[in-house]
């Protein structure tokens, strides 16, 4: 699908969005090295996992208003949220009033609101878009998320120590632009106005039962042993390419000290601490911005389990180089291995799903399978408080051993769908 093609919404919003993004991870990825620092690691930990459980809650209720409500209402009401969290969260950090605590309630309320704009946001692209140009469009997007994953960690090393003010007020101010642009020049594309027939008894649902009936569809986990597998060792690998905001982050801040990386007669680079943590980041979103293609090609040749099962292996490994050194380089080749692992997969899974799911029931598959990362996101945040109660290093020791669970759960699924009459028929391969 060439850009001129591209309908005008989904222009201004890849532009608006991809700004807003760079602003966005120029100070998340340094957020639970401030709570750390503010509260505490355990107490860190816990109001992470707080938040991480609301945005789970928040992005259920935000699918079913982006249905009610149509897509750019939900996305200009989020987007307000938003811009009014900014503006606490900047006066929260100024030089005239300073609030950990005002900090995270603003940082939790960005979560909400963020969950409530993104199904909202991707039911449009679907709205929009013809399916077989439709993954073409997501991938641009996803792109661009990654390139915003470059260049905004390397800033914010820099800005969100040194300047937290200037940098969360030109995130309010832009947060405002993409809010005007967006209620002026995007228009609706729900097709239709949803009374949310079509649901038990073809009644209209308030929204809890709603909630309640959507609940109700992940009951395919417990039907579907395989799935379950599936969705067991999804959640036991996030525990480990989580951490990079999260474990990562506060381990690489407080244990890597500043060093030099390159010198060259009078000319040296030299860095450590926060900074070289924004400098790993970078190096995430830039192996993944270059490489998803190729990777997802490359490991099209090989049987889905054992890429699978190297994926989590990867994870462990990689787990293992970044939390057992203190050496800038080590720790830039442990993050190398985590990003081999990560795309390793990246492309697979979706079709990975679709395979596994009855023809009638895939929409139910692919919305359980979300859990992998909800589930996992929310789990996630425990390693910090572990940091406190065992060490960085067995901190690490664990993840990896998840990890390595993970591999584990993928051999026993692997193993039973070869043996499965069906698996060839579905086009699923084994270990």
């Amino acid at each position: 699908m060439r850009w001129k093609d591209w309908d005008r919404n989904l222009k201004i919003r890849l532009f608006g969005e991809g700004t807003f993004n760079i602003l966005f991870w120029m100070f998340f990825p340094f957020m639970a090295i401030y709570f750390s620092e503010s509260f505490g690691k355990e107490k860190a930990g816990l109001l992470l996992i707080t938040s991480q459980v609301v945005g789970v809650l928040a992005n259920l209720v935000g699918g079913w208003c982006a249905d009610r409500f149509g897509r750019k209402r939900m996305m200009v009401f989020a987007a307000v949220g938003e811009f009014v969290s900014f503006l606490f969260f900047a006066w929260a950090n100024s030089p005239w009033y300073n609030s950990p605590t005002l900090t995270f309630v603003c940082f939790a309320t960005l979560g909400v609101f963020g969950s409530l704009y993104w199904p909202a946001s991707h039911a449009m692209i679907a709205d929009l878009v013809e399916p077989k140009h439709r993954n073409t469009v997501f991938a641009v997007f996803y792109t661009a998320i990654n390139i915003a994953v470059v260049i905004g960690p390397v800033l914010g090393g820099i800005f969100f120590f040194q300047n937290r003010f200037a940098l969360l007020s030109a995130a309010a101010l832009v947060s405002l632009v993409v809010t005007v642009v967006i209620a002026s020049y995007v228009r609706e594309t729900v097709p239709r106005k949803n009374d949310l027939s079509g649901f038990p008894e073809g009644k209209k649902l308030p929204w809890y039962r709603f909630l309640l009936h959507q609940l109700k569809d992940y009951r395919v986990i417990i039907a579907d042993r395989n799935f379950m597998l599936f969705i067991l060792a999804g959640i036991l690998a996030a525990q480990t390419f989580m951490q990079l905001d999260l474990a990562i982050a506060v381990y690489v801040t407080e244990m890597v000290p500043v060093q030099t990386l390159f010198s060259a007669g009078e000319w040296s680079i030299r860095t450590g601490g926060s900074e070289f943590f924004g400098w790993l980041l970078a190096e995430n979103g830039l192996l993944v911005v270059l490489f998803t293609v190729w990777a997802t090609r490359y490991v099209e040749r090989f049987r889905e389990g054992r890429v699978f099962i190297t994926s989590s292996l990867l994870y462990a490994i990689s787990m293992l180089v970044i939390g057992l050194s203190t050496n800038a380089w080590v720790a830039i080749i442990g993050m190398a291995v985590l990003t081999a692992a990560e795309l390793s997969i990246v492309g697979l899974q979706e079709g990975f799903v679709a395979k596994l799911a009855p023809e009638s029931m895939r929409g139910q598959y692919f919305a359980a399978s979300s859990l992998r990362f909800s589930i996992g996101k929310a789990i996630a945040p425990f390693a910090i408080p572990m940091t406190a109660w065992i060490g960085h290093g067995w901190t690490f020791v664990v993840l990896a051993g998840l990890a390595l669970f993970s591999a584990a759960v993928y051999v026993i699924l692997f193993w039973k769908l070869d043996r499965q009459p069906t698996t060839a028929s579905s086009g699923v391969s084994g270990v």
